[in-house]
């Protein structure tokens, strides 16, 4: 069985879940990654065998992808960063055609988490609390909609670039109007938690866990915990994403007060998705069972308490030759 892992960069943990969860099953497993440059990735230098591909905002990337995937004979490509996620959404049909399922959510669910001021709407629409958010050109034009410590993203961002903390309007003025929302900040523990949906759309779990630590918008330290009100709210949200498949993470803040509100969804594997395999949610093991024909084993029971901490490791790769 061969898989593709894309846009691979430092994501080895992802590639070892699918390995665990292949040996599990008895599976033969070959392990696929793509990158735009993957002689500088450590996971493309840890697969069995990578491949150098257009940058995902390329009008050839999704073609690319379906030309690799028929050569190679892939059976399940996985996406790992969000600028892919429209492409690939788009292109499932095609991919299907040569025997590759793509682990991705429709169209509708991937326009939505990929624009934070749509989810803030949408998510306001189902009754799930989240920060008063405005598009910064709205802003500017009335600052008295928002008050107090606010927050500034690009509306399609990603990995927390481009994020400004800012107290007041003359902060955001140099900003692009048209590409920012403003939000209220809220302070407090921050917690992802990780979902998943099987092929047929069913909601399966919620695994959240605390960001005890955060490096560069990803998780370093952190530790499973069955919160009651994240717990509630991923069902609000799972009524919510009817169009949702696979792994998917939304972000929270608990005030010390207990007070919640979700900031941002990702239609995607976390990048703190190996604390919830660590815990029992095996979704790679899941998504090879639904490819491999096998019986799901795929269920709610998971661990509270695992904590992860991550550090640094290294991947040797022979000198180049210029």
């Amino acid at each position: 069985m061969n898989i593709l892992i894309t846009s691979a960069g430092r994501r080895n943990q992802l590639l070892e879940c699918f390995r665990q969860s292949a040996a599990r099953l008895k599976l033969p497993l070959r392990i696929l990654a793509a990158d735009l440059n993957p002689e500088m990735s450590s996971a493309c230098q840890s697969a069995d065998a990578c491949f150098k591909v257009p940058a995902c905002g390329e009008a050839g990337y999704a073609d690319a992808l379906i030309e690799l995937c028929a050569r190679e004979k892939v059976v399940l490509l996985v996406p790992t960063i969000d600028p892919e996620l429209a492409p690939l959404s788009r292109a499932t049909g095609r991919f299907k055609e040569i025997g590759t399922t793509v682990v991705i959510s429709d169209e509708a669910t991937v326009a939505m988490a990929g624009d934070k001021l749509a989810t803030a709407q949408q998510l306001v629409s189902a009754g799930v609390p989240t920060p008063k958010s405005v598009r910064l050109a709205d802003y500017l034009k009335n600052p008295a909609t928002l008050g107090g410590p606010l927050i500034a993203k690009p509306l399609n961002g990603s990995s927390s670039v481009g994020i400004v903390f800012a107290t007041g309007v003359d902060e955001l003025k140099t900003l692009a109007t048209d590409r920012y929302v403003v939000q209220e900040r809220w302070v407090g523990q921050e917690f992802t938690v990780n979902i998943f949906f099987n092929s047929a759309g069913k909601w399966i779990t919620a695994v959240p866990h605390e960001r005890i630590q955060v490096r560069s918008g990803e998780v370093s330290k952190g530790r499973t915990c069955r919160h009651p009100q994240l717990l509630a709210i991923a069902q609000q949200i799972a009524g919510l994403l009817t169009g949702a498949r696979g792994p998917l993470c939304f972000q929270a803040i608990v005030r010390p007060d207990g007070t919640v509100c979700v900031f941002e969804i990702n239609a995607r594997f976390g990048g703190g998705y190996p604390l919830a395999h660590q815990a029992g949610a095996t979704f790679s093991q899941w998504l090879l069972e639904e490819v491999a024909g096998l019986p799901s084993t795929a269920s709610d029971q998971w661990q509270d308490g695992v904590v992860m901490l991550r550090y640094d490791s290294a991947v040797f790769s022979p000198l180049s030759k210029s």
